[in-house]
């Protein structure tokens, strides 16, 4: 019988439940029991894939092609395992799901509630992952904060799957902020024992409190919030904020809270975090420093490129280097000399979006990359502004552009496919989730992974016109990568250049600290190569 964990947010928003649900997975799976984890989000969309990244940042892809929330993202960084459609739950969905069988009749004429019909479609997906993926532990958690409307039928569910289940395979985790009154110097327990009574008028005691906080938490504050809330002293466990979101499951770890979890659980397996002790390690003492700059349409929120700032970690840690990021906006790059934003960087990333804003700095970046022989890596559509680039100063077709931004523009050598003209529902795009891609023998791309056929993750529309295939080739751009058919471009490369490659796919959502992607260890490797004179010194070990 698979147990369950679940995980809730109290007092504030952004307080961690993502990195704490992904540690503890991390802490258990560690302990050679076997792991799973979902997101249940309250909000009403069917899934994030029409929100602006300003509204819930990054759009994390699974194999199966589900848009979800950028927290699984996490989950499978710190697993080191694929999840699927079925890990992301939204209200949108289980609300669609409900009114299309009342719409069939499937309810007989009934009354369609939110106890039971909502609460049943729930507790049935839920079931239905530990059912599927047959774990030891199932870890669910909730999004929001706990008293927010939204996410009350989540809680319902919850509550009803504690009373369903033996007592010994349901645990609560709560996730509380302690805010710091610097007037005082004080850190306070009072919205963490008000959330708990939130909790509790729900039904649900919990069993493990988390305390979030950016100042160091004393005893007599786990004391408190313990008495207060009735959980065992052990199990309040404080969480200060961490260098590195690495270190957690090492902290939690160190602070019991897998012990407690087990002993609760009934669930035996001995600590060994070594391996992850290792890379963290290595992440907190690096032998060289980099800058990469990131040329993005989002870059003011960093959440927005999440797996790409991550992926840029692993593949540092892979070279024992740290990895500076210089955020670049790309409107920038259309108004200001390319030169004066990238000057000094190791290496310039072009991750994916959509939308015209900021198109056109993309293709200048390209080009100083390819002027200055910088190594870079195109995400997406940043592969797409590197063909563009080379196609109009490479290549000599003036005007070339992409039919999604220019659809009269006399050299498409970005294009729609015949069967995608006509779609409109934004929220199906045409190629979701993982593909196969065959590699170039000899190619950067085929050295970098070291094999000949590989699968990545997709999210986008718009391809690589192969009409132009012929004429770009010849004018010196590889095509290193393809679908296994050779109709689809998925890689191409810059032929002398030390490391100009671009990815139709999204190789960031693969990578793990464990494990970095071929493709960001292999541009590190040219960034480190590349290090202009000065512009960043060797790290302290």
């Amino acid at each position: 019988m698979p147990k369950f964990i679940f995980v809730t947010g109290g007092v504030v928003s952004s307080v961690g439940k993502g990195i704490t649900t992904a540690s503890l997975g991390r802490i258990l799976k560690s302990r050679g029991i076997q792991v799973s984890i979902q997101k249940l989000d309250p909000y009403l969309n069917v899934d994030p894939g029409t929100m602006s990244p300003y509204q819930h940042g990054e759009v994390f892809v699974t194999v199966d092609g589900a848009e979800t929330d950028l927290d699984l993202g996490h989950y499978e960084r710190f697993i080191d395992q694929d999840l699927t459609a079925a890990s992301s739950v939204t209200s949108g969905q289980v609300y669609l799901a409900v009114l299309e069988r009342e719409r069939r009749g499937d309810y007989l004429g009934g009354t369609i509630q939110q106890v039971p019909h909502l609460t049943n479609e729930i507790k049935a997906r839920i079931y239905s992952v530990a059912e599927q993926t047959r774990c030891d532990v199932l870890i669910c958690e909730v999004g929001g904060t706990v008293g927010d409307i939204e996410g009350e039928t989540f809680i319902e569910a919850i509550r009803q799957i504690r009373h369903e289940q033996p007592r010994d395979t349901c645990l609560s985790v709560h996730v509380c902020f302690l805010p710091w009154v610097g007037a005082t110097g004080e850190l306070k327990t009072k919205p963490t024992q008000h959330s708990v009574r939130e909790l509790r008028s729900k039904g649900i005691q919990p069993d493990v409190i988390v305390l979030r906080s950016d100042h160091p938490v004393p005893r007599d504050i786990t004391d408190k919030v313990a008495l207060f809330c009735d959980v065992e002293p052990r199990a309040v466990i404080p969480m200060e904020t961490a260098e590195t979101i690495y270190e957690v499951p090492i902290t939690l770890e160190e602070r019991g809270l897998g012990d407690f979890v087990l002993d609760r659980l009934g669930l035996t397996g001995q600590r060994d975090l070594a391996e992850w002790r290792a890379l963290v390690h290595r992440l907190k003492h690096p032998r060289h420093t980099t800058e990469i700059a990131v040329v993005g349409k989002y870059v003011e929120l960093r959440d927005a490129y999440i797996s790409v700032k991550e992926a840029l970690v692993h593949a540092g840690i892979a070279h024992e280097a740290e990895v500076a990021i210089r955020w670049v906006p790309a409107e920038a790059l259309e108004s200001r000399p390319p030169a004066d934003l990238l000057a000094g960087v190791a290496g310039v990333v072009v991750p994916g979006g959509f939308g015209e804003r900021g198109w056109e700095g993309k293709i200048r970046a390209a080009e100083y990359c390819r002027a200055t022989r910088t190594p870079y890596l195109g995400l997406c559509l940043g592969m797409q502004a590197l063909v563009t680039e080379f196609a109009r100063n490479a290549a000599g077709l003036v005007g070339a552009n992409s039919t999604e931004f220019d659809p009269e523009t006399p050299h498409p050598v970005i294009s729609l496919l015949e069967e995608q003209h006509g779609v409109v529902n934004l929220g199906g795009t045409m190629r979701l989730g993982a593909y196969p891609c065959r590699l170039l023998p000899g190619s950067v791309a085929q050295r970098a992974y070291g094999a000949d056929l590989v699968s990545e993750r997709h999210r986008h529309r718009w391809e690589f016109n192969n009409a132009y295939r012929p004429r770009l080739q010849a004018a010196g751009l590889r095509v290193s990568g393809t679908s296994p058919d050779g109709a689809l471009v998925e890689i191409s490369e810059v032929v002398d250049h030390p490391f100009m490659l671009g990815t139709q796919f999204h190789p960031e959502l693969q990578s793990r600290p464990n494990r970095p992607h071929p493709l960001f260890r292999a541009f590190i490797g040219a960034a480190l190569a590349h290090q202009p004179a000065g512009a960043a010194a060797p790290a302290t070990a």
